[in-house]
């Protein structure tokens, strides 16, 4: 018998439950607030990495390098959503969950992997076709594999995050992380070109995988029949849909832009779009994973399932406010800082595509709440809508280049925002005016705090290099808005709270 780090038993009796019912609030609450802050630590350090990375890279390699492998990836990426096909979300969400259940879904993952690994091999001279490319054909190959790699993984990285486990995930992510942008570095030294990337790439989920393996060291059993697994089996394909949706939506502008504007343009593009990604993703995927485990445990509980979504969403927005800020105030600075100067025209793209860090961190943890709840439904029907909305807003930019792609998608999704909200808090425990009231004190925060910097720009900006410009412009941002945040708009006890909760003193009654 294996026993987690939550102290349930993870049993390979076929017939014992996993459950999480045994788990005190309190106890729910401070694993999840440690949890919380173990992920925000390592997503820290994944943020470092994947900078420092993409700083070195864009030196050493071409724009039309990173166009190439993304036009690859941008089409993969959709097979990736297969991959899991959802089923690591009904995982979590359970209360209940058996070996045999378990089992079942571990060899239902794996074949779709396999599935999937044939598939790109068949797909990969439609693609060359696609893009008029014949070097994707053996980049399209050699990313094939990952597929089936990474299904090996996912129900141990299921089980993780269900019980809790966050600590772990972070440090997989981590060593994953470095060990493959070292991997990726040292071949583009070398002179790989493009190669380093495809490397890269294929690493990640190689070294994820056997970090899996070894922190939820579960053997899975045969594969059964009359389980319980159907119900699993719609939550994840209606999962798997809506992702494919969303993931439509998110990544056909890459797609139309390696199409018709070529790999340079696409590259400019995506590197643009990797520093805006880069923030929403740490946030988002930080808030995601442990809000998913959280919520689920409270999913019959409503007063305190508001109060825990309300007091990470509140986290989630005032950390993303002075995010956004600093990237629409000082793209160029940024860009020649972390990029260089060859990669100049992305500058523009940059602040034109800040507002949708925001805007992703407004709705996506709108998800959590309904997946948490079981009502997964809706948030198909979200997608039905959105899809279309954001295509449409390509199509009216793409004549235009990748500035009239980036200014349709930062509109299109600012005016769905309002929308969006108020069809995914719809008959939950959770109002509009709970929203705003919690929207609200980092957003007004921000405007001073962005008012402030913007002054200093204007006064001493000319003067300063681009390092130090951008050093002292996001200092005072960070001050001011710190100062109006915590003191002026009252959300310090908020943040003390998590503090009280990280040091293992939560209080109850604050839920």
């Amino acid at each position: 018998m294996f026993v987690s780090a939550c102290g349930s038993p993870l049993t390979t009796e076929p017939n014992i439950l996993i459950t999480e019912r045994t788990v005190a609030v309190t106890d729910l609450k401070e694993k999840a607030i440690r949890g919380g802050v173990a992920r925000l630590l390592a997503q820290a350090t994944f943020f470092a990495v994947r900078i420092g990375t993409l700083a070195v890279l864009a030196r050493l390699l071409d724009p039309k390098d990173f166009g190439l492998v993304g036009m690859v990836t941008a089409l993969t990426g959709v097979l990736t959503i297969f991959r899991d096909f959802g089923l690591s979300s009904a995982t979590v969400q359970r209360t209940d969950v058996t070996n045999d259940q378990l089992s079942t879904l571990f060899w239902v993952n794996m074949a779709v992997g396999l599935l999937l690994t044939v598939a790109l091999w068949i797909a990969a001279p439609i693609i060359v076709i696609l893009y008029h490319e014949p070097r994707l054909f053996w980049v399209t190959i050699a990313l094939s594999g990952s597929f089936f790699i990474n299904a090996a993984g996912v129900q141990h990285s299921a089980i993780l995050q269900r019980h809790m486990r966050f600590t772990a995930l972070a440090a997989i992510q981590i060593i994953s992380l470095v060990a493959s942008t070292a991997l990726g570095v040292t071949f583009a030294i070398l002179g790989f070109g493009y190669w380093a990337l495809v490397v890269m790439t294929f690493v990640l989920p190689v070294v994820s995988t056997v970090g899996f393996w070894l922190m939820a060291p579960w053997i899975p059993g045969r594969p059964r029949k009359n389980v319980g697994v159907r119900p699993m089996m719609r939550f994840g394909g209606t999962v798997t849909v809506m992702s494919v949706l969303v993931y439509a939506a998110y990544n056909l502008d890459k797609i139309l832009l390696g199409r018709f504007w070529g790999a340079e343009a696409l590259g400019i593009y995506g590197r643009s779009y990797q520093i805006i990604s880069i923030p929403t993703d740490n946030l988002n995927s930080t808030f995601s994973e442990i809000a998913f485990a959280t919520l689920s445990r409270l999913q019959h509980d409503p007063v305190r399932l508001k109060s825990y979504f309300l007091k990470g969403y509140s986290l989630i927005i005032a950390l993303t406010v002075p995010m956004t800020i600093a990237i629409g105030l000082f793209p160029q600075d940024l860009i020649t800082v972390i990029l260089g100067a060859k990669w100049n025209d992305a500058a523009p793209i940059l602040r034109l595509l800040a507002p949708t860090i925001l805007i992703f961190a407004f709705i996506n943890p709108l998800g959590c709440l309904l997946y948490s709840i079981g009502a997964v439904g809706r948030c198909l029907k979200v997608s039905l809508v959105l899809t279309p909305l954001v295509t449409i807003a390509y199509l009216i930019g793409l004549p235009y280049g990748p500035k009239g792609v980036a200014i349709a998608f930062s509109t299109v999704m600012t005016l769905w925002a309002g929308p969006h909200i108020a069809w995914g808090i719809h008959g939950t425990v959770v109002s509009f005016r709970d929203i705003l009231a919690t929207i609200g004190p980092p957003l007004l925060s921000g405007i001073v705090a962005g008012a402030a910097a913007f002054a200093v720009e204007v006064s001493w900006g000319p003067m300063l290099s681009p390092i130090l410009r951008l050093f002292i412009g996001t200092t005072v941002l960070l001050s001011v808005y710190i100062l109006m945040l915590l003191h002026v708009m009252g959300q310090k006890p908020l943040f003390m709270d998590l503090l009280q909760g990280l040091k293992g003193r939560a209080n109850p009654k604050s839920d």
